[in-house]
């Protein structure tokens, strides 16, 4: 599918993934590993996915300069002006915003979306039929569009978007409020209110409207760049985000846009979406069964066990006896075995101190 040549799309690239220690490590962090044994990895099968949506050339992809060679690996089709690789680290809102000058300096009429490199859907074509829906919607409305999902549990890990007055496009809404990563209680109520849907850190956005928008939030670096009469054209803008970037605050695009900006709306997606994150919702996205055990791309003896989500390198077999409720995730030089619950708080509590007590090479 070649796409409108209009439409763009953004992945996002350069996070560390450290919910899914050992596996996503600093060196190789989730979105560049093949996790479930398919052939592809995650930024492979996004690409994969957006390529039936826009045209190949009119996807680019944001990093950092740590795995700037990963991107180059795994995207060989990909032109390298299209890799825009951070000089220091400043969260997704910076990154974005110097993608987007890049597409309005090619396509002043241009519409975008963002998308996290690292996300698991279930029904592509659901997916494929939603974005382009959304594309379509903001092609016409000034506005920038979330795509959201239904709640199934209370994960406090997760942003949460409650649903406002009905649009006249069938399952869009305007945004009543934002609420990220919330307290456990709080996203209870969320769950129970049917008000609520999960933020997929999916969004669609014309670029005219994501620059007036920027142009607010980055007013310090949009007035440099004005003052400066940097000509608009895709050289002169990479030259100028070069020298520039570090200019920007540290700022994610969920915070800049949806809990700073007017004119944000929701789209009630269909398309079963997990996010590849935490252990937990790993487990929720593969498991059928109330007992079921999730073994991913691995060799284990099971006995007596249940609930359990087992992640293992390669040549490595487990054998398992009496265990409920577990992660067993192996990879080089550490083994984690915990309670699946609450494990992103205790993953990220057992990096820092592995860090601090064993060194780099562990984390």
């Amino acid at each position: 599918m070649s796409g409108n040549t209009k439409n763009f799309c953004i992945i996002l690239a350069g996070g560390r993934g450290r919910r899914l220690w050992p596996c996503s490590r600093n060196k190789q962090p989730k979105q560049f590993i093949d996790f479930f044994g398919r052939g592809r990895t995650q930024l492979q099968e996004t690409y994969d996915r957006f390529t039936r949506i826009v045209p190949a050339e009119n996807i680019l992809v944001c990093t950092n300069h740590e795995y700037e060679h990963f991107v180059v690996e795994q995207l060989p089709d990909i032109p390298r002006e299209n890799i825009f690789v951070e000089s220091v680290n400043r969260n997704t809102a910076p990154s974005v915003a110097w993608a987007n000058l890049q597409i309005l300096s090619k396509c002043d009429d241009a519409n975008v979306v963002i998308s996290p490199s690292d996300m698991l859907v279930l029904d592509s074509d659901e997916f494929i039929r939603s974005v382009s829906d959304g594309l379509d919607f903001v092609a016409s409305h000034d506005i920038l569009l979330s795509m959201g999902v239904q709640p199934t549990r209370a994960e406090p890990g997760y942003g949460y978007i409650q649903m406002g007055d009905r649009t006249d496009k069938e399952g869009i809404y305007c945004v009543k409020s934002f609420t990220e990563k919330p307290e456990r209680e709080f996203a209870n109520i969320f769950v129970e209110s049917k008000e609520f849907l999960w933020n997929t850190g999916l969004f669609v956005s014309s670029c005219s409207f994501l620059e007036d928008s920027f142009h607010e939030i980055f007013t310090e670096v949009h007035d440099l760049f004005v003052a400066s009469k940097t000509p608009m054209t895709p050289h002169h803008v990479l030259e100028f985000m070069r020298n520039n970037y570090s200019s920007f605050p540290n700022l994610s695009i969920d915070y800049a846009i949806l809990e700073r900006y007017r004119e944000v709306f929701v789209m009630n997606c269909k398309f079963g979406w997990a996010d590849l994150g935490t252990w937990h919702s790993i487990y929720e996205f593969m498991s059928h069964q109330p007992s079921d055990n999730v073994i991913i791309d691995s060799n284990v003896i099971l006995e007596d066990c249940a609930n359990n989500v087992i992640k293992l390198s390669d040549n490595k077999l487990a054998i398992l006896n009496g265990l409920d409720g577990y992660i067993v995730a192996e990879k080089d030089n550490v083994l984690l075995i915990c309670k699946k619950g609450d494990s992103s708080s205790l993953i990220r509590k057992y990096v820092n101190e592995v860090q601090i007590k064993y060194g780099e090479e562990y984390v």
